[in-house]
């Protein structure tokens, strides 16, 4: 006759078995999931166009606006304040980024009166069955407002934008932002975006033939802006030696300004500079100490540079800091 508990032994240790696999995998889950991202985005009003007359939306009315901050972990105030714009049942687009700190957090800092100026010249002058290259944000900006075909028309979240100190947050971040911004990218878009890159780190004339090749045989223009140069930096770091800095606008005294960056410039030992209009009170200023000869830092004011000259791709349109070229077809000559 078997003792009183005898089956229960059996059982109970089939159970400590099996809990202990249950334990030992919700440890591995634990430790390899990213946690929580070390900021939030807090959505802080919201309404149509009318609502945002800053924003100078009122030929888009059927827009829905969306202002939030970003908000950090221990600091009252928020550290950056963005609107996003979107229409009907379709993900939202960041319209414009102001950073209330040095520090780049998730976006660059961009103007919502330069896109709505530059979009006014795109809708004017570029045919409806061209097609725009420009990095995938400024892409999915230039979609939503003139209607034109991009090479891009997805949030990609590349590359990602965070202090040094947040690296080990790096995926944390990463969850987080597809969680906001919705379905990553497509494959066929993902692989664009780095043929894009390709083109914008490589020589002038290699840069634009690549160009040429993502455009097809439509008639073609690229759009860049000053920060994209420092998304590339981030991207392909081993091409570029990059750093930026913010600098007061004391009065309006432009010309104590740009020595005050020359001086920068010389005491950290970089090559050359080009500025950046954050607002009336503060510019930032992108020194290159390496890929100067870059398509990216020909197209882009640099002070060793002279966008108007090239030929590979032909300037057209200039405005804050956006710079739009025209790219040649392959019949049309360089020169």
């Amino acid at each position: 006759m078997a003792r009183p508990g005898a089956k229960f032994l059996p059982l109970l240790g089939i159970f400590l078995v099996t809990g202990g696999f249950l334990l030992l995998g919700w440890l591995a889950y634990v430790s390899l999931s990213p946690g929580p991202a070390p900021y939030h985005y807090k959505l802080v009003d919201e309404g149509g166009v009318d609502k945002f007359d800053k924003l100078g939306l009122k030929a888009w009315p059927d827009l829905a606006i969306s202002k939030y901050e970003v908000h950090v972990q221990g600091v009252d105030k928020p550290v950056a304040v963005a609107h996003l714009a979107k229409r009907g049942e379709a993900p939202p687009v960041l319209l414009d980024w102001e950073s209330r700190t040095s520090e780049l957090i998730t976006s660059v800092d961009s103007k919502s009166s330069e896109l709505i100026t530059l979009v006014a010249a795109i809708t004017k002058h570029a045919p409806e069955d061209s097609i725009i290259l420009a990095w995938w944000d400024t892409s999915r900006q230039i979609k939503l407002l003139t209607g034109r075909d991009t090479l891009f028309s997805s949030h990609h979240g590349e590359p990602v934008i965070i202090p040094t100190h947040w690296s080990e947050y790096s995926d944390a971040i990463k969850k987080y932002e597809q969680e906001f911004w919705g379905a990553p990218a497509p494959a066929e878009e993902r692989r664009k975006l780095q043929r894009f890159t390709d083109a914008l780190v490589a020589n002038v004339d290699k840069g634009a033939g690549i160009l040429r090749e993502l455009s097809g045989s439509r008639e073609a223009y690229v759009v860049v802006h000053v920060t994209d140069l420092y998304k590339l930096g981030l991207m392909r770091p081993d091409l570029f030696d990059l750093a930026y800095k913010n600098f007061p606008m004391n009065s309006g005294n432009m010309h104590g300004l740009v020595n005050s960056v020359k001086r920068w410039k010389v005491e950290n030992n970089y090559q050359t500079y080009t500025l950046q209009s954050l607002s009336d009170r503060a510019v930032r200023a992108y020194f290159l100490r390496e890929g100067q000869n870059t398509l990216i830092a020909q197209m882009l004011p640099f002070t060793d540079a002279r966008p108007i000259d090239l030929k590979a791709v032909q300037l057209i349109y200039q405005h804050g800091g956006y710079w739009v070229y025209k790219i040649p077809s392959r019949e049309s000559p360089a020169g």
